[in-house]
């Protein structure tokens, strides 16, 4: 009974963890894209134009930002991936990792203590693309890393 009582005690204790590791879901009707947000996330609200949000961990540790855009200086997603990218790396960003198809491009990087994993789909329809940045601290490594390749797998289009 002793034991019983103890187990009841620990799992009552333990639910407020566990209601922690449930991810929120975000879902973008105007470019037709939806992802995971990881817990501790909050929004910040949808942006004006309706491409996306910022959603912040702890008002400060990390950031990410879930946005969708047409190619309109770029021709095509291939062309858009590698613009962002190449925007990164002359932002002085340098580059630990980094993968592409022609569906999706991943890119990992760090700089001045900062953690950057960026992931770009392209849209169903072939006009857009959809794009996750997440960025901490390096000291947040250990709280965060583990996040990152369920947030990535989690961006899809909704077509």
């Amino acid at each position: 009974m002793r034991f019983a009582l103890t187990l009841a005690a620990a799992l009552i204790l333990a639910t407020p963890a566990f209601a922690q590791a449930v991810w929120s879901y975000y879902g973008n009707a105007r470019y037709g894209y939806e992802l995971d947000i990881p817990p501790g996330f909050e929004g910040q609200g949808e942006s004006p134009n309706g491409d996306g949000e910022i959603f912040l961990l702890d008002g400060r540790v990390g950031k990410l930002t879930a946005w969708g855009g047409y190619f309109v200086v770029e021709p095509d997603f291939e062309s858009e991936a590698n613009a962002r990218f190449a925007s990164d790396t002359a932002d002085g960003w340098g580059v630990m990792a980094q993968s592409a198809t022609p569906g999706w491009a991943t890119w990992s990087a760090t700089k001045s203590g900062r953690v950057l994993q960026q992931h770009m789909i392209q849209l169903c329809d072939g006009s857009g693309y959809a794009a996750i940045r997440l960025e901490y601290a390096q000291v947040d490594r250990p709280k965060l890393d583990n996040l990152v390749e369920p947030l990535l797998a989690s961006l899809k289009s909704t077509c």
